[in-house]
């Protein structure tokens, strides 16, 4: 720590949502006078909605800055001195301080610091595999990212593109290349897209997906990439099939970003996030915080630690953390790895255990899948839906529920997501005082029909 300084000193790597939510909590806590606030952003960016970034290429939001939250000018204002372009290179844990480098001119310095937060997010999984660091294949995961591609797509002339993967990433980025007026094929080498369903629910995706036009090939994985003369992408190749491409978008999924924390010796999980105590604070360090997509969180309903890159972790984490950091009192107890997304007017929502994760934790469980109706079945527009509901052998706790419907299916979830943060049983759930009339749901809400059929299943397994 440097003696000379009268005020602490936080450093914050990381200039999107958990890095700054935790330098805006701070700040909120203690004054200038108190505390100074360094963030380093190597990106041109900060406070901005990643989630958005399919929406904004595929035009239903027309304009980047609508999803910054906050500017560098307003974070600045505030009395936070943010570095944009300004890459850490190195951390020093015992020295208290990191060593960052200026982009545009090179020059590197230390910076002490007296608290340190490591907001370093995730980065997109690039295979290795011939060609895939040639002109016109993008990984999307920062506004930087976006911009890219988008350059891209305005400067090359062909029609073709080729999602490889279908996650949430490749499945909205698909739908974004559609609209664009692209022919997409998305290349999957799972048996159906979205992988965070099960099969089955996810075959309802695949179904709707190529009733956009998009051509699905799944059980394939891409080998290599194949380029022009002029060094850019042209086709991508399978085991055995070739497909033409003039841009080429990775949504294979991202990993922590935690290279600087693993060389400077930090405590890694699993996947490969930093392993941090209920206050964020990364274990066996008492001043280095961490938050965000480069951390593992525990799971409430397995009791594992997992990797679950969502902005709403995020900016959570951050405010943990900058209360801790501003003198205050926040915990993180962790999630229940719920998520929503949407292929055209088809809406796709989960929370809890998928019947994989069950086994692999070791419990044994009752599934169930009923059809049911966003609204009343008589009242104009209902819609269907397939809600897929997993109880706990013989106790009935809920362990997991799946959607997949159209409009007013996806946030159903979030009744799940609470009935699984309490621990109720699916016969509990039965009882839940939902809110009701025709159009907004059937008598029976469409969860709590699985969750009845789920209760006849499981006292039928006693």
């Amino acid at each position: 720590m440097d003696m000379s300084r009268t005020r602490e000193r936080l450093v914050v790597i990381g200039g999107d949502a958990a890095g700054m939510s935790a330098a805006s909590q701070a700040r909120r806590l203690k004054g200038p006078g108190e505390l100074e606030i360094v963030a380093f952003e190597r990106g041109h960016f900060t406070s901005y909605s990643a989630c958005g970034i399919p929406y904004w290429v595929g035009g239903d939001v027309t304009e980047r800055d609508r999803l910054i939250a906050r500017t560098p000018e307003e974070h600045r204002a505030r009395g936070i001195d943010l570095r944009l372009r300004t890459e850490v290179t190195e951390l020093d844990p015992d020295g208290q301080r990191v060593r960052a480098r200026d982009l545009e001119s090179g020059e590197e310095s230390w910076t002490s610091y007296d608290h340190l937060v490591i907001a370093t997010g995730a980065r997109p999984i690039r295979p290795d595999m011939p060609g895939v660091d040639a002109a016109g294949v993008h990984g999307v995961q920062t506004l930087d990212d976006g911009q890219a591609l988008l350059d891209t797509l305005e400067a090359r002339r062909g029609r073709r593109a080729v999602v490889v993967g279908a996650g949430y990433i490749g499945v909205e980025m698909a739908e974004a290349l559609i609209k664009r007026g692209y022919e997409v094929t998305v290349v999957n080498r799972g048996s159906e897209p979205m992988a965070t369903l099960d099969p089955d629910m996810g075959r309802l995706v695949h179904d709707a997906m190529e009733g956009l036009g998009i051509t699905m090939v799944n059980d394939a994985e891409v080998t290599k990439v194949l380029t022009g003369d002029d060094g850019a992408v042209r086709a991508v190749v399978t085991e055995d099939r070739e497909f033409p491409a003039d841009v080429v978008v990775l949504g294979i999924g991202v990993r922590p970003e935690t290279a600087l924390a693993k060389a400077a010796g930090l405590p890694l999980g699993p996947h490969g996030g930093l392993l941090t105590d209920r206050s964020m604070r990364v274990r066996g360090h008492e001043n280095i915080w961490a938050g965000g997509d480069c951390v593992e969180v525990l799971d409430l309903v397995s009791g594992q630690e997992r990797h679950i890159p969502l902005g709403t972790h995020a900016n959570k984490h951050g405010q943990v953390i900058g209360t801790n950091v501003g003198g205050g009192y926040a915990t993180f107890p962790g999630v229940v790895g719920t998520a929503v997304s949407k292929v055209c007017d088809l809406e796709i929502a989960r929370t809890g255990l998928r019947e994989k994760d069950a086994h692999r934790v070791g419990l044994r469980f009752e599934a169930v899948t009923i059809e049911s109706t966003s609204r009343a079945g008589y009242y104009p527009n209902a819609s269907p839906m397939t809600v897929k509901m997993l109880a706990e052998h013989r106790t009935g706790r809920l362990l997991g529920v799946q959607i997949v419907g159209r409009e007013g299916a996806g946030k159903r979830v979030d009744i799940a997501a609470v009935a699984l943060t309490a621990g109720m049983t699916v016969e509990q759930m039965t009882a839940l005082d939902l809110g009701y009339a025709p159009p907004f749901s059937p008598v029976w809400d469409p969860v709590l029909v699985a969750a009845r059929k789920a209760t006849v299943k499981v006292h039928g397994s006693l």
